[in-house]
């Protein structure tokens, strides 16, 4: 079969309209073409984008108000007071191993607690349990400079308590001890509440009586390597009754011996810890002194 050019008979004139026409036809058709080509890809980043955002959404409701298939938080269970019972209490130190578990004790009476601490020795897992709880506050704050809030009651617990603790930065140690509970009084003053000092054994300094008696007035060296906190809370002490006697502060102390259990530093460095340390890592066990008490002990569990 013979193929015939279908514009042989044609004028040139319609020739040229021909081919307008189909240069048209092509222009148009590469035009539709890239329109659905750009349409796919922007229907493509919209969904990308659509998608992104509905994760970060769902992100987001799961981090303030939990999802399903989250876990939401779960609080201990506390005891409700009304407002006349319900105590507003601030707790310096609160982050760390006593003042902690104070924090739980107090709490679970219903009441409502503010701890402040500013991390020396103290950590924030020992009361992450109640981060987030309507009752509870957490305040990174140093005693050493005021601060200014409303509570009825004053527990004041901020100071490192071990001897590698307190030695490390003695300067800071008898800062916290004097200066820290001279603000804490003043705002207990203002407040007209209550406050307890936690002081230690340490007040009795190297005693020559043993047990110690609150009469006692101890046997202290001022410029030892552990008098930073010796003399610290002596300190605090002799302010807190000296504010009692002249304003009628409400005051309470504590001193408060050697303490050991949960939350406790592996490192404390107090002998209790030592000896509990020392018997998990299968170590021998120090003897500090002459060892006399030890060996009575030994000889009481022989028999």
């Amino acid at each position: 079969m013979r193929f015939r050019y279908p514009f042989r008979n044609c004028t040139v004139k319609d020739k040229f309209m021909a081919i307008t026409l189909f240069g048209l036809i092509l222009i148009v058709w590469f035009g539709n073409f890239s329109h659905s080509v750009g349409d796919i890809e922007r229907r493509s980043v919209n969904n990308d984008l659509f998608n992104e955002i509905e994760n970060l959404k769902r992100r987001v409701q799961e981090l303030e108000h939990g999802s399903e298939g989250t876990r939401q938080k779960v609080y201990p269970e506390v005891a409700f007071l009304n407002v006349k019972d319900r105590k507003r209490i601030l707790i310096t130190g609160g982050a760390g191993f006593v003042g902690s578990h104070l924090v739980d004790r107090l709490m679970m009476e219903g009441h409502e607690v503010t701890v402040v601490d500013n991390f020396f020795t103290g950590r924030k897992r020992n009361v992450e349990h109640w981060i987030g709880h309507e009752n509870f506050e957490l305040l990174n704050h140093d005693v050493i400079n005021p601060l200014f809030i409303e509570v009825d009651q004053v527990y004041h617990l901020a100071s490192p308590a071990s001897p590698p603790n307190y030695m490390y930065n003695p300067v800071k140690t008898i800062k916290t001890n004097t200066i820290g509970t001279n603000n804490m009084l003043g705002l207990t003053k203002r407040v007209r509440g209550r406050l307890l000092l936690a002081s230690t054994s340490e007040v009795y300094g190297d005693p020559e009586i043993h047990p110690q008696n609150e009469d006692y007035w101890g046997h202290v060296n001022p410029i030892g390597p552990r008098a930073c906190y010796d003399e610290g809370k002596r300190v605090a002490e002799t302010m807190c009754y000296a504010y009692h006697r002249q304003d009628g502060t409400e005051i309470r102390v504590a001193r408060i011996f050697n303490t050991f259990g949960p939350r406790m530093h592996l490192n404390d460095g107090r002998v209790v810890s030592n000896f509990i340390l020392q018997s998990l890592q299968d170590k021998p066990i120090t003897i500090y002194g002459e060892g006399k008490l030890f060996l009575i002990l030994s000889c009481v569990r022989l028999l």
